[in-house]
């Protein structure tokens, strides 16, 4: 069959139109290739496939897909956007270094120790300075007791009559002064016991003014006797009982008192009483 008896193509316009297309995209390419070089044509590639990206995500079919994961997180009660990372408003502060030891020398010797706070607690001294007594020898002797605020000089007349056994020795009078300390020390006390068992400064008899109601209930000042242990090491005894130290303990009229382990027992009596 000749080409002239050859049936004719029909033609067909949309076919006609993509052909021409293709033949134009092909043409373009390769001038700009050819005018651009090697390099430039990863550069078109890469646009290619950004461009082929955008429109697979903008398809019907895309956006179809997104609309569906969007419900089906609302249904399970969360959404993309809050589940996001917030950036917070400033930035967390930084932890802060220990500061540096400066006293540190650079030879790398060990810091000086710490020093000891202050104590302005009393420390006694000021007492002690007070309650010092020198000695004809140049030596001193510091007092263990201070009379109280409410120590009075008696009004009754009373006395201690001293028993050593079955004899009887020289009554002490203790209503000349408010207070009498009593122990080994004789260059400081006012009333000598010399027994080894007894302390230089054993006890103290105190005369003090206290407040007591006659019976009227009405509030009256009263001189009384009392007695107080100076941490002595073998205690005194009222009655056969130890007191307690460091604490007034009263007495009263037939009273009878001994120090340490000594015989001698001191019954303690007023003018009225005898």
């Amino acid at each position: 069959m000749s080409s002239s008896e050859r049936p004719r193509k029909r033609y067909d316009p949309e076919e006609r139109s993509a052909s021409r297309r293709e033949d134009d995209d092909r043409g373009y390419r390769g001038r700009y290739e050819s005018k651009r070089g090697g390099g430039d044509r990863r550069w078109h590639d890469g646009r290619d496939r950004y461009r082929d990206a955008e429109r697979e995500r903008d398809s019907p079919r895309e956006r179809e897909r997104e609309r569906r994961r969007e419900d089906g997180d609302r249904r399970r009660g969360y959404d993309r956007q809050s589940i996001r990372p917030r950036r917070s408003a400033s930035p967390a502060p930084r932890p802060r270094s220990p500061p540096r030891d400066r006293s540190r020398s650079k030879s790398g010797s060990a810091p000086p120790e710490n020093i000891a706070k202050p104590n302005f607690k009393p420390s006694g001294l000021l007492a002690a300075a007070t309650n010092t007594v020198k000695l004809s020898d140049g030596t001193s002797t510091v007092l263990k007791y201070n009379e109280p605020p409410e120590a009075r000089k008696p009004t009754l007349g009373w006395r201690l009559y001293v028993f050593k056994g079955k004899d009887q020795l020289d009554p002490l009078h203790i209503n000349r002064q408010s207070a009498y300390l009593i122990g080994r020390d004789r260059t400081i006390v006012d009333i000598l016991i010399e027994h080894p068992s007894c302390s230089k400064q054993h006890a103290v008899i105190q005369h003090r003014q206290v407040q007591v109601k006659d019976e009227f209930g009405v509030p009256k000042a009263v001189i009384k006797p009392f007695i107080i242990d100076l941490e002595s090491t073998n205690h005194t005894h009222v009655n056969d009982e130890t007191i307690p130290t460091t604490r007034f303990y009263e007495l009263r009229s037939g009273d009878v008192i001994k120090f340490g382990l000594s015989d001698r027992e001191y019954v303690l009596l007023h003018d009225e009483a005898v």
